[in-house]
């Protein structure tokens, strides 16, 4: 079997002091510098007792010493849980529980919260060419032979109830990173710009895995801030992968600068993830980037990649785009919500993941016995065989019969000048569900909501409208910048009427 860990071998062999990662504090590394490092961390952690068929938590932000972890793991035929260090240590202890790591290791130098949980876990300080991290063995090694194949499992987050932990293979992480550098056609002149949290599938296989099979480096940042995205890519940037959220933010700074466009001299590929584009959003970041903005769609289960576009700039063109090589997709048009061509979103091919571990229920809910995975995503096909993402089917708002997709709701809202961004939820009232819609301006904005009203009405047929719109200046949102909409009604609940 080829492993993920051999894309680094490819280069340390053909490049070895071609840069591989810089970061947020200061560490510039090499390939070889990153074999080195992911050496001497393997090292500590057998001694420390792990084994192959492991797991090894990782609680991280971007960094360096976490990109070595991953390789240290694989080495050692262990498995990674990437877990982002700002989940509440609830959320960690319900990981820990179903997991059963034989180690957790911390990123405290890039990381107060990673600090925080090392001195809940009663950590100690490991250094080496990888710098200083946190280690803690709460388990004594329980390897599990079903996970031999298995490079990592990824944690779905939720608020209640028992957690689902996605296993993803050596060939679903090889196979996504290749996609998403061929797709992007990354090279070793390539500089990725790497703030999607590594923690989480997008940045672990569409920055990490594929600039290690490319040979590209990556600039890696801790935590989202639009003035750093802003310097970064007016200083050598070529390639962006975003979501929407991030894409705003930076406009709305940049705006704030006296400015209207980025004009950066290298970044040459956009693209943009986890929410539908709206064909005005799409144009007014095209002129921002003066490249075009690609779309596409994945999750979890799926190594983030299903579709993809390739666009040239000012195509009107605002699906996910047709399916990446080796993978298939259909649509399940008898589920609620779906009708003529329209309905479940199903994909099958080498990107789905191996099943959700130790919860063999849950995995035959969403694989079919020919391989197909249900992924809950309303969509459609075009034409000219693009997939088109309507929403969650359980985020579907049907309101007074009528079916509310929330993107829609949401493209309607966004393209008002002065909105940054929006979210669009259902609650049931009077025993029917309504329509809410959640709307981020800037501090000191005067955009008022009957002005946004009047604004959408000629947008938005009458049972699409907003029975409530609430301004706000932040909406609450994951670390890689995607909105938690199960968090709306509890952060704004003073405000609803």
């Amino acid at each position: 079997m080829q492993r993920v860990e051999d894309f680094l071998a490819d280069q340390v062999q053909t490049a070895p002091h071609a840069l591989s990662l810089t970061d947020s504090i200061g560490t510039r590394w090499s390939f070889a510098d990153l074999d080195a490092a992911s050496d001497d961390l393997a090292a500590q952690l057998a001694e420390a007792g792990v084994q192959a068929n492991d797991r090894v938590l990782m609680l991280s932000e971007n960094c360096a010493a976490a990109v070595a972890v991953l390789f240290a793991c694989w080495k050692m035929d262990a498995v990674v849980i990437p877990v982002n260090a700002r989940q509440s240590p609830a959320e960690v202890d319900r990981v820990l529980a179903h997991a059963a790591p034989a180690a957790v290791v911390m990123t405290d130098a890039v990381s107060p919260d990673a600090g925080a949980h090392a001195h809940r876990l009663q950590a100690s300080t490991i250094s080496g060419r990888f710098g200083t991290l946190q280690l803690a063995t709460p388990l004594r090694s329980q390897p599990d032979a079903d996970l031999a194949d298995v490079a990592v499992l990824l944690y779905t987050t939720g608020t209640t109830g028992d957690p689902k932990g996605v296993m993803l293979t050596h060939d679903n992480l090889r196979f996504g990173g290749k996609a998403s550098a061929n797709l992007r056609n990354m090279t070793p002149d390539d500089l990725i710009y790497g703030v999607l949290p590594i923690t989480h599938v997008f940045g672990l296989a569409s920055v990490v895995t594929a600039s290690c099979y490319a040979g590209a480096s990556v600039r890696l940042e801790a935590r989202f801030s639009a003035a750093k995205l802003f310097a970064a890519l007016n200083e050598g940037v070529t390639l962006l992968s975003a979501v929407p959220q991030m894409h705003a933010l930076l406009m709305q700074y940049t705006k704030e600068q006296g400015l209207d466009r980025l004009g950066s001299p290298d970044l040459r590929y956009v693209s943009s993830g986890a929410a539908p584009l709206d064909p005005a959003w799409k144009r007014k970041a095209e002129a921002f980037y003066g490249v075009a903005l690609q779309n596409g769609y994945g999750m979890t289960e799926t190594t983030a990649g299903v579709c993809a576009s390739n666009n040239p700039i000012g195509s009107p063109d605002i699906s996910v785009g047709p399916c990446l090589p080796g993978v298939e997709v259909m649509i399940d048009d008898s589920v609620p919500g779906g009708r003529d061509g329209t309905g479940e979103v199903l994909t099958r091919g080498a990107h789905i993941m191996k099943g959700y571990y130790r919860n063999p229920e849950a995995t035959a809910k969403v694989l079919t016995p020919d391989g197909w995975m249900r992924t809950g995503d309303l969509g459609k096909i075009d034409e000219n065989g693009f997939l088109h993402i309507l929403g969650r089917s359980k985020e579907l708002i049907i309101h007074g019969g009528f079916n509310v997709y929330p993107p829609e709701v949401e493209a309607a809202l966004n393209d008002h000048p002065q909105v940054i961004q929006s979210a669009v939820i259902g609650r049931m009232k009077d025993g029917d569900e309504q329509v809410l819609a959640f709307v981020q301006i800037a501090e000191g904005d005067d955009l008022t909501v009957e002005t946004l009203r009047d604004f959408v009405r000629d947008r938005l047929t009458g049972y699409k409208r907003p029975a409530q719109i609430i301004l706000g200046t932040a909406l609450p949102a994951a670390p890689t910048g995607k909105i938690l909409k199960h968090k709306l009604l509890d952060t704004f609940a003073d405000q609803l009427t």
